[in-house]
């Protein structure tokens, strides 16, 4: 298990913001979309569509609001992207028709991104010699609130009322912007100056493009154990519907338990892109077994998950370990908010697309679509160490360039 504490007070503060935040975030992602159809009224499809929409135009805002994170100071910036999630999502409770849904939804899935990139020089600060490590530790936190988050979720979704799904909206905003409150303890981080050259760095910099877009593409693996298996376990096998809980449950346990030891190991870019590596073919062989379990006895089918699901989220930790890796240590220190917003792009295009991607091959297709599933994901892997290799050349070489340029400048 991990620490139960980091080791310093920022990174106490961290921590718990982070557990506040995702404490209201369970909220959401457990019983957010039901809000929307069964309390609002709004057909699925358009609830879809406009997830759909606020997905795509969050994107580009990592970016921009990462970029102001590192030039005038990461703890104001992100605070405020925060506060903007708060009111956007006490905004749910006025959303009573598609477009207004559409503003809304958009407006907290933009702050959303916005934090994610607004936080990373945060943790590159105050995370010590090893922030790829704290930031393991965050997503072992973020797994134990989502988990809470959940619990209270489910009260919610079994009363089934109006009132009880605005009290969960209330309740998330309240979450997020204590969790924004928690941050005025933590010392400010001072603005990184510039070094010359173009401002948008990191939309130039084509090895860690080609790493943003291989870990998008792993990452649409997430959406295996919240779309994929649950849709699979009701419409192709006998296994208990019960299980759909549990295969959760098993992978938030494993994640909560072993991530933080799992990126102990990978300690530098080559080793994330062998992290990469070995993820891709735990990820087919996860596959292939949830492929099996169609037409087999009801024990059968509840075993062949199980144990997919333990090896599909061993998988997740090697992905999330080498994410975490490369993307911090590949990125110059002068731009991480930049970067880290460019690298969010991955996991945000797999948010939008990985579900109607997965339920295309896996559920409509069916069995061989997973077999095609899990071998996107291996030879996912099986490119990541060269993209790897190609980035730290490419950053040992702007290093040079630096070193040159300050070397002749006057004195």
């Amino acid at each position: 298990m991990p620490e139960l504490l980091p080791d310093t007070g920022p990174q106490r503060v961290l921590a718990a913001s982070n557990f506040v935040y995702t404490i209201g975030s369970g909220l959401y992602l457990t019983a957010g979309v039901l809000y929307f159809t069964q309390a609002v009224h709004l057909p699925a499809g358009q609830v879809g569509l406009g997830l759909a929409i606020a997905g795509l135009v969050s994107l580009a805002l990592g970016i921009a609001v990462g970029h102001l994170a590192d030039r005038h100071g990461a703890r104001g910036v992100y605070a405020t992207t925060l506060v903007v999630q708060a009111l956007a999502t006490a905004g749910f409770v006025l959303a009573d028709g598609f477009w207004p849904f559409v503003l809304v939804v958009g407006a907290a899935a933009g702050a959303k991104a916005a934090g994610t990139a607004a936080r990373s020089p945060l943790i590159r600060h105050y995370g010590g010699d090893r922030p790829q490590e704290f930031r393991a530790y965050l997503r072992a936190v973020t797994n134990v609130g989502i988990s809470l988050g959940a619990v209270a979720a489910g009260w919610v979704v079994q009363v089934g009322t109006l009132t009880a799904y605005q009290l969960m909206v209330i309740g998330n905003a309240i979450a997020f912007a204590f969790s924004a409150t928690l941050l005025v303890l933590l010392p400010p981080v001072p603005p990184v100056p510039t070094t010359g050259g173009p401002r948008w760095i990191a939309l130039r910099d084509r090895p860690y493009l080609l790493l943003t877009t291989l870990d998008g593409i792993m990452a649409i693996q997430f959406k295996v154990l919240t779309v994929a298996i649950p849709l699979w376990i009701i419409g192709a096998t006998t296994a208990p519907h019960w299980l759909i809980s549990g295969t959760m449950l098993t992978g938030t346990v494993i994640v909560v338990a072993f991530q933080v030891r799992a990126s102990r190991s990978v300690d530098s870019p080559t080793a994330g892109g062998n992290a990469y590596r070995r993820a891709g073919v735990a990820f087919l062989v996860a596959c292939s077994m949830i492929s099996l379990s169609a037409g087999t006895p009801a024990w059968a089918a509840a075993t062949l998950l199980i144990t997919a699901v333990v090896i599909h989220t061993i998988g997740e930790l090697w992905h999330s370990a080498a994410g975490f890796e490369v993307s911090f240590a590949l990125a110059p220190r002068h731009a991480t908010g930049q970067y880290l917003g460019v690298f969010g792009l991955g996991a945000g295009l797999a948010e939008a697309l990985g579900p109607g991607l997965l339920i295309a091959l896996c559920i409509t297709w069916g069995r061989p679509g997973w077999y095609v599933v899990g071998a996107m994901f291996a030879l996912t892997g099986l490119a990541a160490p060269l993209a790897v290799r190609w980035a730290q050349t490419h950053q040992n070489a702007r290093q040079t360039h630096f070193q040159a340029a300050e070397s002749a400048s006057p004195a």
